[in-house]
């Protein structure tokens, strides 16, 4: 079908698990309404919906009544709902968070009080005695059970998304990449390499480049996505029994980052990471060139030299890190003391798109924004995927106004 120039009540541009989800849940409640999907890869999901360890986030984390907090709650429902009704592997598997260090117990107290108040249930403190009755290899001084959390394949519950939109005539389309957006009268035109489309209104899931497709929408954002890669390993098969289902360390409250873990994915295989080193450009996964354009493009940007400057030590630790096997294993031996280095096989890596704001702050909580015909949602990492489905929904009421005129 030639839809050059054809006009769409709306247009989503990015094709990722949020980008799906916001399409999929217009399209439920605008019954009739045309919809257009735009991304530039040549498949769906193909960024973070894919390059991540399929963990279904619980809520715990996040500050209670941020918007991180409330999506992800009701999005793991979600996400698990979605899963049993259309046959799409998932486990909920539960987890445990370790603390190993005294001066990590105050955290620990912390996450246990924000699960509490998020609204997670069978949530358990454990003594270390108790930690081997849930994962036999694992060791520390106290623990949290949580027992919510678990995996799912989300590559193919990204796949069920465009299914569920092509049935109801809404139109995917890949390998567009936009590279101009006018506002008009009526709405908007995005213009790709090759085509120019037509809608009421624009919603922008572009994920690492949502910062960039923002500009082109002349909206000006106080916030820049900074892209910060995370390095797996994976465990070599004679040593995948050591980790039942997900472990990890309590997270340095300073910063968005879970540090390194271990996860039993839906595909029963391990991974151990990632850890979080600034990546060489937006899509700068291992074996792929730096983009140097981009890292000077980053490294010109004042919050980015905040940031930085602020964590120079931290930073630097954990790029020595990711670059010794030996140093990762030591890490990683804090939650299960029988890991050895020849125990980590090379895995995958993905990239974070992380918001920092002038001031050089890591953006904590999800980011959504309305700017005349179009909403933009420039903050969404982890647990983004998780709360994906409800990321929809809370998108497709922002932009009722924008469809009822």
């Amino acid at each position: 079908m030639d839809i050059t120039n054809e006009r769409f009540d709306v247009c989503v541009v990015g094709g990722g698990l949020v980008g799906l989800a916001v399409a999929r849940a217009i399209a439920h409640g605008f019954v009739g309404a045309s919809i257009l999907v735009l991304e530039k890869e040549g498949e769906v999901a193909a960024h973070q919906s894919s390059h991540n360890s399929g963990v279904v986030h619980s809520g715990l984390y996040y500050r209670p009544g941020s918007l991180k907090a409330r999506l992800c709650v009701v999005g793991r429902k979600d996400v698990y709902d979605m899963c049993a009704d259309y046959d799409i592997p998932y486990r909920v598997s539960g987890k445990l968070v370790i603390a190993t260090r005294s001066s990590e117990m105050a955290a620990l107290d912390e996450l246990e009080r924000r699960g509490r108040a998020n609204g997670l249930t069978g949530l358990r403190r454990l003594g270390a005695a108790e930690i081997t009755e849930i994962e036999p290899a694992a060791a520390g001084l106290a623990a949290l059970h949580v027992p919510e959390a678990g995996v799912a394949d989300y590559p193919a519950l990204a796949l069920c998304h465009v299914s569920a939109l092509e049935s109801v005539g809404a139109v995917v389309v890949t390998g567009a990449a936009v590279v101009r957006i006018e506002h008009l009268e009526s709405g908007v035109a995005v213009t790709t390499s090759s085509q120019r489309y037509v809608a009421r209104t624009l919603v922008n899931c572009a994920g690492l480049h949502a910062d960039q497709v923002a500009a082109m929408a002349d909206v000006e954002s106080s916030i820049r996505i900074i892209p910060f890669r995370g390095e797996y390993y994976r465990m070599a098969p004679e040593a995948a029994g050591l980790v039942r289902s997900l472990i990890y360390p309590v997270p340095d409250p300073r910063f968005p980052f879970l540090g390194v873990h271990f996860t039993r994915r839906i595909d029963d295989t391990v991974e151990v990471g990632p850890n979080a080193v600034l990546a060489l450009g937006r899509e700068h996964y291992r074996g792929a060139a730096p983009d140097w354009s981009e890292l000077r493009s980053v490294i010109a940007y004042p919050g980015f030299r905040r940031l930085a400057g602020r964590h120079l030590l931290s930073g630097t630790k954990e790029l020595v890190n990711s670059r010794s096997t030996r140093l990762y294993a030591r890490l990683a031996r804090r939650l299960i003391p029988a890991l050895r280095r020849d125990h980590l096989l090379t895995g995958g890596a993905g990239v974070r798109a992380q918001a920092v704001d002038a001031q050089g702050n890591l953006v904590d909580d999800f980011v959504i924004e309305t700017a005349g015909a179009t909403v933009h949602v420039l903050n969404a990492p982890s647990p983004g995927a998780t709360a994906s489905i409800a990321i929809g929904k809370y998108v497709a009421a922002k932009i009722k106004p924008l469809l009822s005129h």
